[in-house]
């Protein structure tokens, strides 16, 4: 096909781009949706746009509570801004702090592309990502934008540095408008700009969460549950959090979460809103990444206030129960991004975790090879133990034919290593306690596992671990429970598929055979290559009197699964004679021998 005649030009030219949000509009408009449209509709009529047309801008576009605008000059874009800003201090004169609308403007000059209206490239990239990094109330130029102003204004610029921007591949020096533009009092800029850095582990700091009720005297309420929530993550061993008295300097303030982040050295921010009414509160929160301001989880809560207190400890324990597989699901896929050779013994943990969780016979022995990795980095890091242990039962349960006996062993010790490195670490407690139970010791890995629980009793992984181990040591009602409340604590937990294994099998071992059949056909649609869920499927059935579909459900069996099935054809030293007794007539029963 040939062209009717050359293809034209890309229009091309040089601008001065002017990015603006509004800092914290999902709080704003969480408190009251209405009067925040409102409000902002009224900043833009009366203040915003004129202002752009004063200093001869054209508004390119609009989206929510941001917008894009294109300047000849530099001089006027700051003109601009500045004009805007001061106008917003006034406006925000008589609103209380956490309901007032301020903007955040980033102002960049470079190359753009022009289609119809709209403009690209990354003139305009850049502009957006010098925004990201503005304080509310502020105004941030790259430093091609403060180039083009120096000596041309009668305004004060600070230089905050070279900053490294999400998608640009060249660190951008930015510069922030003086005097302040918040209606803070200043601070000296040593003070204002210090940034803390990273501790050498995941960290996290929960801000004070917004009390959105028009009852002041329910800031107790909102500030109980930041609070319980801070000392409920304190528990997890391997996450640094920042304490009550750092975090609650931001009470009051509209905080810009990458600001604080920076301010009090964390990777991680937690915030959050509090809105009562009648007898029922909404409890919002949201885990942010501080370092790129990426959302990484958000929930809503809503509960009825008949007992206060009772409230405010299931919230806490829910929040914290949740966070922490988020928290390492984020770990996970920053660490994936980083080569081998570079990880240090945290992160070698946090890429056998990975791949643990894949459930694949070369994953698996992937996964152990970074957790020899995090051992081999520090000797004395008690969770690269722990997860060599978890892998190499893996290993030889699910993958390999290896000699049970001996090399569970060897999982014993790493996990009792991991229990003297770090007497503390709930999770090595956990994982003591299943090594325990695999070498048929019931009652000691129930101890075992209660001291995990009694250490950080939001883990979902730790509860599960006392819900095996009660379970197999013959307490199923208790252990049923403790294994349904790990589900609802991590509902989308890499090892959900385990904890209903388990669940399905008590349900079994209790009698329970038309329950056991709903959560074994759940495994089998979630793992359909995982044999133990079919067998027991079929004695579920078999005992039920339905014989054909118990035969077929053995014949379904994956072929690549029969080494788990030769297994069990000996009583595995974790299951209890009884109930392997139950289980062998079962798929007796199904496979249609008769006794």
């Amino acid at each position: 096909m040939e062209l009717d005649g050359p293809v034209p030009p890309v229009e091309r030219r040089l601008a001065a781009i002017l990015a603006a949000d509004v800092a914290g509009y999902s709080r704003l408009m969480g408190f009251d949706e209405e009067e925040t449209l409102r409000a902002l509709k009224g900043h833009r009529k009366s203040l915003v746009d004129p202002s752009i047309a004063a200093h001869h801008g054209r508004i390119v576009k609009t989206t929510g509570d941001g917008m894009l605008v294109e300047f000849a000059s530099a001089v006027h874009a700051v003109h601009c801004a500045i004009d805007v800003q001061r106008g917003m201090l006034e406006r925000n004169a008589e609103v209380a702090p956490d309901r007032r609308i301020e903007f955040r403007v980033g102002i960049n000059v470079g190359d753009i592309i022009i289609d119809g209206d709209d403009i690209f490239g990354e003139g305009v990239n850049v502009a957006a990502r010098v925004e990201n990094e503005c304080e509310p109330g502020g105004v941030c130029l790259s430093g091609s934008a403060f180039e083009q102003v120096r000596g041309k204004t009668s305004f004060a610029f600070d230089d905050l540095g070279e900053r490294s921007l999400k998608n640009i591949d060249r660190p951008v020096r930015i510069y922030a408008g003086r005097p302040p533009l918040s209606s803070a009092p200043a601070k000296p800029l040593a003070e204002a700009r210090r940034a803390l850095p990273l501790p050498d582990k995941p960290s996290i700091a929960v801000l004070p969460f917004t009390n959105m009720s028009l009852d002041p005297q329910q800031e107790y309420f909102a500030d109980g549950i930041v609070e319980d929530i801070i000392t409920a993550l304190s528990r997890i061993r391997w996450l640094f959090v920042i304490a009550r008295n750092s975090s609650f300097t931001y009470k009051g303030q509209a905080v810009d979460v990458k600001q604080a982040g920076r301010e009090l050295g964390v990777r991680y921010v937690l915030e959050g809103s509090v809105r009562k009414g009648g007898n029922r509160v909404r409890i919002t929160g949201q885990l942010i990444d501080a370092l790129t301001g990426a959302h990484l989880w958000a929930e809503r809560y809503d509960r009825d206030l008949s007992d206060i207190f009772a409230v405010q400890d299931e919230i806490a324990a829910s929040v914290a129960g949740v966070i922490e597989p988020a928290l390492a699901a984020a770990e996970q896929q920053r660490v994936l991004r980083k080569p081998p050779e570079r990880l240090d013994a945290w992160e070698a943990y946090q890429r056998g975790l990975w791949h643990f969780h894949r459930y694949r016979s070369e994953e698996n022995k992937t996964a152990m090879a970074f957790f020899c990795q995090a051992i081999t980095l520090d000797p004395n890091f008690a969770p690269g133990h722990y997860g060599y242990a978890l892998a190499l039962q893996w290993d030889i349960w699910h993958f390999s034919t290896r000699p049970f006996l001996e090399v569970q062993g060897m999982a014993r010790e790493e996990a009792q290593i991991a229990v003297s490195l770090d007497d503390n670490d709930a999770t090595a407690h956990a994982v003591l306690a299943h090594m325990m139970m695999w070498g048929s010791e019931w009652e000691a890995a129930i101890a075992e596992a209660r001291t995990a629980v009694a250490l950080n009793p939001n883990s979902a992984f730790v509860i599960s671990m006392l819900g095996c181990v009660l379970g197999f040591g013959g307490h199923r009602e208790e252990a049923l429970i403790n294994l349904q409340q790990a589900m609802r604590a991590s509902p989308h937990d890499p090892l959900i598929w385990l904890w209903l294994v388990w669940s399905g099998v008590l349900q079994f071992f209790s009698r329970d055979f038309v329950a056991a059949l709903q959560t074994l056909r759940q495994v089998v649609r979630l793992r359909p290559g995982y044999a133990p869920p079919y067998e027991f499927l079929a004695a579920s059935l078999a005992y039920l009197g339905q014989l054909d579909e118990a035969r077929a459900t053995l014949e379904r069996i994956p072929q690549q699964s029969l080494g788990q099935r030769q297994r069990m054809q000996q009583r595995p030293p974790w299951l209890r004679p009884e109930d392997y007794a139950l289980r062998v007539e079962g798929v007796r029963l199904a496979a249609g021998e008769r006794g």
